[in-house]
């Protein structure tokens, strides 16, 4: 029963952030469609063709605004690039007329739906709570949110309330649908053609392989450089103590003695070392205990008091296994080195063929990924399998790092 409040509360908190995110691009959409309007009937008197370049910028601006909005909660949407610069190609443009259709739709149903989504909840915590404040109110402006009816007495306020209740309703039911209906017309409209669409996809997934092969080389120069700097002179100082006992055994026996255990201590130290790189390439802890295990040795070894929630069905790819591994890792070592954070969670979860990570601090925030904390390395991690890292941390915290694997088959 609790878990299944909590995702409804979940659901009406996303739905209400969509709903007051898609509010600020309407209100974009409007300036640019009334904006156009303008520019339209003044360039019959040839003063609107000066401010024809600055309608499509804007008009491309606030396209590109709810694209973006749009693709941190579904499928990505690609922008098609610079607006066109004379109106004769944005009229040929396909992508700049499907654009202009947006922006009727969203500049004013889109809106509607937008300031419906704000003064729902609102309306709902006004009229609910009536009962507890009405009498403060003069009495002509004690009503509901209606504005009618004028209340006199306690029995008047608590149909009030009841009417808060029918507004909770509202939100509970219908908020998830009311913003789907605001984001189908970006949905629908503001994808670019099949084309443009193809190369952009093949550009990425270029730039993707360039980021993989960087990741492989930046692996490789890891390993080989931990295995100079330590195993390499371990091994080099046990041959150095195995020939100095060599020539000592017949001369001084008990000398011998000890060069032989400070040999075998270098030889522990060097495999110690060695194990160490192998557990860098791929923990043995995932083949032994599976993500969800290796995630919580992660948790109980953190600095900080930390909770672990995978809901992973199966197996996924050892490489992603190992990519979401070592993400969690780094992540907690932030969280422990530079947060100043009281506790932390890691949620997991794979929907879709999509393996979701999110790592979550109570930190003063201010995380920067050019500060040298690892995230540049944690986002080349990734990239080499097509994922996506998002970072949200505000000043005064909290922080969130959410990272997004393709894990299908």
């Amino acid at each position: 029963m609790r878990s299944e409040l909590r995702r409804l509360a979940t659901r009406i908190r996303e739905s209400l952030e969509h709903l007051v995110g898609g509010l600020g691009t309407a209100c974009l959409a409007t300036a640019a469609l009334l904006w156009l309007i303008f520019v339209a009937l003044t360039s019959v008197l040839g003063v609107g063709l000066l401010f024809g370049r600055t309608a499509l910028r804007l008009q491309r601006f606030a396209a590109d605004r709810e694209r973006r909005r749009l693709s941190r909660w579904g499928d990505e949407i690609l922008s098609p690039g610079p607006a066109p610069q004379r109106w004769r190609d944005a009229v040929a443009d396909p992508v700049v007329r499907r654009e202009w259709r947006w922006l009727l739709v969203h500049g004013t149903f889109g809106l509607l739906l937008g300031m419906l989504g704000l003064s729902l909840p609102i309306n709902a915590v006004r009229d609910g709570t009536f009962p507890l404040w009405w009498r403060l109110l003069p009495p002509q402006e004690a009503t509901s949110s209606l504005g009618f009816p004028v209340v006199h007495d306690a029995v008047g306020a608590f149909g009030v309330a009841a009417l808060g209740v029918a507004w909770a309703a509202v939100v509970v039911g219908f908020f998830p649908a009311l913003a789907r209906a605001q984001a189908s017309p970006g949905r629908r409209l503001l994808p670019p053609g099949a084309d443009l669409d193809l190369s952009l996809r093949i550009a990425e997934l270029t730039a993707t392989r360039a980021a993989a092969l960087d990741a492989h080389a930046t692996e490789l120069r890891r390993i080989e450089r931990s295995l100079h700097d330590g195993t390499q002179n371990r091994l080099v100082g046990v041959t150095v103590l195995l020939g100095a006992a060599r020539r000592a055994l017949a001369r001084d026996p008990a000398t011998a003695g000890e060069i032989l255990d400070r040999a075998q201590d270098a030889a522990e130290q060097a495999l110690a070392e060695l194990r160490t790189v192998a557990r860098s390439i791929l923990p043995p802890v995932l083949a032994d205990r599976g993500l969800a295990g290796a995630l919580d040795g992660l948790a109980s070894a953190c600095g900080v008091p930390c909770r672990v929630e995978v809901d992973v069905p199966g197996r996924c790819a050892a490489a992603v296994e190992a990519t979401a591994y070592f993400v969690v890792a780094e992540a907690l070592t932030n969280v422990a080195k530079h947060s100043s954070a009281t506790g932390a969670a890691v949620t997991v979860r794979s929907r879709d063929d999509v393996l979701t990570i999110a790592v979550t601090d109570d930190g003063h925030g201010g995380a920067d990924e050019d500060a040298g904390s690892g995230l540049t390395g944690i986002r080349r991690r990734i990239g080499a399998l097509d994922g996506t890292l998002t970072l949200t941390s505000p000043p005064g915290g909290p922080t969130t790092l959410r990272v997004e694997l393709p894990c299908g088959s």
